[in-house]
Formats: structure tokens, sequence, C-alpha cells
């Protein structure tokens, strides 16, 4: 068993390896330079001379970002999601529609950006289409191509790809969108644990969807004048509040939905997104903006994501605001890191999971020891608890308890789940508590 476990590790990388070889090169160091060149721009356009350098993720480093829990709490309030810009406070379903207008607004103009009214249609191709199995599992895959109509700019094509598995025979079933990648090097590894999360869907008659986060939108500043941002922006550089790339790839996932809605495998009322990491937080921006999604799955979304920005805890405002991950946001974002602090924010993260109620929600991280303390999970438990009163105005359940649970601990009761688990930085150890999570959303059918 142990040799032929070593032999399949070894074809797996030979696999990878000659993918990667198969692939274009990619210049790192001009990518970089058109980073720092596009943030340097965006900087001059806000009438900012420095921003603050974020701490480091290294533990050992001189500046390593703070993870004593007794030196987190640097602030005294967090904004009111149930309160209006002028103070009054919202006290019926009705009042918090409006409210969230207002929310809306403060994310637009201040971090995530706002998306065009002018974004061209896109038109699905199936590419191949094939019968399978997977851990024994009849399925049909599905490739496709989402073409984004360029003729308004024939310069940048934006073709989205995607991958969708369902069950043979499927019909009106759930459906998970991953924002993942596609292609062998990315295959769960011959040791992954079993069931993979895939067999664990497919027993429960749902199908799942890998959406390419960098085939709508790329993950660099260098490439802001290219993707579904660069075409709608005809290759010219960002405004101050232009979308950034997780509002783009949330787009996107609106446009999964949109194909779904026209085939009849998929109940497109009862579809999840869940991303890991920096696709946690895109998952959560999709969520919170993309009303059709019924539940989300956010995986050590951090900073960005689920985390309270006023947090002093990992990763701060200033490592997002840097030449290296701005580009996720508004340029605005950038002068929140100088001369702005993340406590002169109009908005925190409680609020991006507020404006996902009353949908369910399920909010994952990895152990302090495996994972570190770079995501700050209990900040990303504390979006929850701030959140839970919208869920309850509106009828539903927050979550459970507004301690902090000891690692393994599952809370999964309200409309707000949380749970680390004892893993490192994946959500595979959390699959099966999310499934018992969602099923009691998809037990009955459309």
């Amino acid at each position: 068993m142990y040799k032929n476990k070593i032999i399949l590790t070894m074809l797996f990388l030979f696999i990878s390896i000659n993918t990667i070889a198969q692939m274009p090169k990619v210049d790192w160091e001009a990518i970089q330079k058109e980073n720092a060149r596009d943030h340097a721009l965006m900087m001059k356009m806000l009438g900012i001379s420095e921003i603050r350098p974020g701490p480091s993720g290294d533990p050992k480093a001189p500046n390593a970002a703070n993870s004593d829990e007794s030196k987190a709490t640097s602030y005294t309030t967090l904004p009111d999601p149930l309160l209006f810009n002028d103070g009054t406070k919202v006290t019926t379903p009705g009042e918090w529609e409006k409210r969230k207008k207002e929310l809306f607004e403060l994310f637009d103009r201040e971090v995530y950006g706002r998306m065009p009214v002018n974004i061209p249609p896109v038109k699905w191709e199936i590419v191949e289409e094939k019968a399978n199995t997977v851990e024994g599992i009849p399925v049909i895959e599905r490739e496709l191509k989402g073409h984004v109509d360029n003729s308004s700019y024939p310069s940048i094509t934006v073709d989205i790809q995607m991958k969708l598995t369902t069950p043979v025979n499927a019909k009106n079933i759930p459906v998970v969108i991953e924002f993942g990648w596609i292609g062998p090097m990315f295959f769960n590894m011959p040791d992954s644990p079993k069931p993979t999360w895939q067999e664990q869907l497919l027993k429960k008659g749902w199908g799942y969807a890998i959406l390419v986060p960098t085939s709508i939108q790329d993950d660099s500043g260098a490439g802001l004048t290219k993707g579904i941002i660069g075409l709608v922006n005809k290759g010219n550089v960002r405004k101050p509040d232009d979308w950034g790339a997780l509002r783009a790839w949330a787009w996107g996932a609106g446009r999964a939905i949109d194909y779904f809605a026209t085939i009849d495998e998929v109940d497109e009322t009862r579809v999840v997104i869940e991303g890991l990491s920096r696709y946690g937080k895109a998952a959560l921006v999709s969520m919170a903006y993309e009303p059709r999604i019924a539940i989300g799955f956010i995986g050590s979304s951090g900073a960005g994501g689920a985390k309270i920005l006023r947090r002093n805890f990992g990763e701060q405002v200033e490592n997002l605001a840097a030449s290296g991950e701005y580009h996720w946001f508004a340029p605005n974002f950038i002068k929140y890191a100088g001369p702005l602090t993340a406590n002169d924010l109009p908005v925190d993260a409680h609020e991006l999971v507020a404006l996902c109620a009353p949908r369910a929600i399920f909010i994952s991280a990895g152990s302090a020891t495996e994972e570190g303390t770079w995501v700050d999970a209990k900040g990303m438990f504390l979006s929850g608890v701030h959140a839970s009163p919208v869920y309850e105005l509106l009828g539903r359940n927050g979550l459970e308890t507004d301690q902090f649970p000891p690692e393994k601990t599952s809370l999964i009761k309200g409309d707000i789940a949380f749970r680390q688990h004892e893993g490192g930085h994946t959500v595979i150890p959390n699959w099966p508590y999310f499934i018992e999570f969602a099923e009691r959303y998809f037990s009955g059918k459309r």
C-alpha cells in the first residue's frame, strides 16, 4: 500500500511538472514592476505620498503581526449595521432594505469598488461534455467557456472558464461553486483525506462547479488593464471608486448562475459559493452582492473578507493596501493605509456578513497552531457575532454564542455558522460539518 502511494504521488508530480512546463512562462519581475507602477499611479491620483508598511506574516520577523489577543482590540466601537448614516435606528425589515443601500454604497465607494453598469453580456459554450466517474460515482462532466462580448473593445478577450460536474441523470440539484483551478496539477493528491469533498457532495446527489477567477480577472495590479475590468475600461487605468478583482470575481459567480438557470440539471435557487483564502474573500463578496446565492462557505478569508479590519491581529489594512494586494479593492481603499487608518473606515467586515442576511453562511477557519494567526479566526468569528442582530431582525438566527469557542466546536445551529477545524490553511476538515449545515436548507426540492 505504502509503495503504491509513493508511485501515485510520483505520477502526480510528473503530470504536474509536465503541465507547468507546457504553460506560458510568466515574467514575475515585470508583473511586480507593473504592480508598483500602477499602485504609485493610484496613490498619486489620491494625493497620497506614502503609506504605512504592513506587518510581516513571519512570526519571527522584527515587525511580525500581532498575535497577542490582549493587544488586539485598540478600537472601542464598531460601526452599527442597524444605524442609518444619520444615526436613526433600523427597527423593521423594511427599514433594513433601505439601510442595505447605504451599506452597499459605502462598500462600493471605499472598499470593493463599484461594478459598472455597462458590463457586456456573456455567452456560454460547452467546450466538452463527457461521462466519467468520480470515486466510483457515475457523473457528467461539462467543460464550459463564457465568452464576454468584446465588440466594444476587441483588443481584450475574456473567456470565463468553468467545469460543472453532476451525477448522471441529475435534475434540479443543488450545486457548489468553488473558486479554484482546473488542471492535472490541482487534482486531489493521492493521500488526500477520503472521502473527498467532491465525493461527499455527489453522494448527497449534489453537484459542483469549479469557476476559475483568473479567467475573469487577473490576480495582479498588472492585469487591471486586462480581464473584465480592462475590457469595460477599454484598457484605461481605474478611477478611485472602480471595482477591484474581488468584485470582478463575484460578478463572474453571477454569470455562472445565469448559466445554471438555462439547464435542467441544476436548481439555480440552491447554489453555494465556496472559496479559500483570497477566494474566501471573493466568496463572501459574492454572497453579499449576488442575492441568488443561497449559502456561503467562507474559508479562512481573513482581512478583506470576514475578519474585523479594526482588530490589531494578523493581517492588517496596510498589507491589503500595498502593491501586492491593492488590486483586490477599489483604489480608494489605499488611503486607509495612509493618511487614514482602519478605524476611519465607515464600514467593517461584520456589515459585509450582515449584507448576506437572511441567507445562510458558514465561516470556516483553521487551527491557530497549524494555519497560524494571520487570518485571525477570532476576528472572523466576531463578524458573525456582530452581524447576528441583523439576522434576528429578519426573523432568522445568528451565531449560537458570542463567546469564542475552542477548536473543533461546531456552531451550526444558527443561520450564521462558525467552526475552527484542527487543520491548516484549508477547508477540507470542515466539509462534513458544512454539508450537515447546508442539508437543512437543501433538503426539499424547488
